[in-house]
């Protein structure tokens, strides 16, 4: 039972996570980028401000959807394809 409580709260994360606009289309920046892209390569590709994409790489990053490395002053993400494979099979090929 607590596997399946815990299930559940990962999916709320993720349908969360999912249900905007600015993150769906970061989402799918990432899955057409073949390698890791920098927090301003994705900002610039979704035309949005460097505030507001700080906070959706937070909460797709929560959300377990995006891994982040920091090299020096730059971040760089990529999608997090196992919690996709896991919780959501299928959905990166719908994009």
């Amino acid at each position: 039972m607590t596997t399946n409580i815990h299930n559940d709260e990962q999916r709320i994360k993720l349908f969360k996570a999912l249900a905007d606009p600015t993150r769906l289309e970061i989402v799918r920046t990432l899955r057409k980028s073949a390698t890791e892209m920098s927090c301003g390569e994705v900002g610039e590709q979704c035309e949005a401000s460097k505030s507001n994409t700080s906070y959706h790489f937070r909460t797709l990053r929560e959300a377990g959807l995006i891994q982040v490395r920091k090299d020096a002053q730059t971040k760089y993400m990529r999608l997090n394809t196992e919690t996709f494979e896991r919780y959501l099979p299928g959905f990166l090929d719908t994009l």
